[in-house]
């Protein structure tokens, strides 16, 4: 009996000791996390990082620990830079933020932090896959939290972007053989306006429905309005008749005016209290 009680004794003191000096990781991961912050903000990257990657190591459930990690190297990381250091800095920030979809499928901080980054890739140089990927994730944003305003804002983005690249693409392909080569700002002729509606239409179409359904949850959104006013001159190249392109025009130079509206507005507000 004596001996049974040493024993049992003995174990509680091992399982206190176990709790304490996980206790004291946890809040040693904490002062570490509020350190990289701290360096994050000052925009010292370098420090901040070794700062996080000490808080997850302290604490493998310290999810800000890892979503600050991740933010700090997509930080780092410089659109179109071909340095390996540089694509390794963009590889680390997506590899992080997978780490707490792994934990959290929901995390809206990571779905929007790969979403980011991956445009980033995909627009210098240009990569309609990786801004097609980019694209998926702003859909699973909004899947979970349909209300938010800037995820359509980046479909929208996305969209114009491809419409763009391939309108400028399928010009040049054009004025290669044209007797009259056309300058960007001239309508497609007919057939390579059908050309384009077939392969960009319904992107484009898409791209529109976004924006203005982010315009929808805010009226004021000047940079969807930009956007918006952009893709429907993308949409005047994919018209049949004249008068239709007319019509995307008018509604884009209208959009234009909006934006002035609301820019001079915003400068004219008197500063918050």
């Amino acid at each position: 009996m004596q001996r049974k009680l040493h024993t049992g004794i003995f174990l509680a003191v091992v399982i206190a000791a176990l709790f304490s000096a996980a206790g004291c990781d946890k809040l040693r991961a904490r002062d570490k996390l509020n350190k990289g912050v701290q360096a994050f903000k000052g925009g010292q990257f370098d420090l901040a990082v070794e700062d996080f990657k000490q808080a997850k190591e302290l604490d493998p459930n310290l999810t800000n620990a890892r979503l600050y990690l991740a933010t700090a190297y997509a930080n780092q990381y410089i659109p179109g830079a071909p340095s390996d250091e540089n694509i390794r800095m963009g590889q680390q920030a997506i590899t992080e933020f997978q780490e707490v979809l792994a934990k959290d499928s929901n995390n809206l901080s990571a779905i929007d932090g790969i979403g980011s980054i991956i445009y980033n890739m995909g627009g210098t140089p240009f990569d309609a896959k990786k801004l097609e990927e980019s694209k998926t994730y702003h859909q699973r944003h909004i899947a979970l939290r349909p209300t938010d305003p800037e995820p359509y804002y980046w479909i929208g983005v996305i969209d114009w972007s491809l419409a763009y690249r391939g309108n400028k693409d399928m010009r040049e392909l054009y004025n290669r053989t044209a007797k009259k080569p056309i300058k960007e700002t001239d309508p497609m002729p007919p057939a390579l306006a059908t050309q384009f509606q077939e392969k960009y239409g319904s992107i484009i179409d898409e791209g529109i429905k976004n924006l203005q359904m982010a315009m929808d949850r805010r009226p004021d959104y000047d940079d969807a309005m930009a956007y918006l006013n952009l893709l429907y001159r993308q949409k005047a190249d994919t018209e049949a008749t004249a008068e239709a392109r007319d019509t995307d025009l008018k509604l884009a130079d209208e959009l234009v005016d909006k934006v002035k509206a609301i820019k001079q507005r915003k400068m004219n507000a008197p500063p918050a209290s």
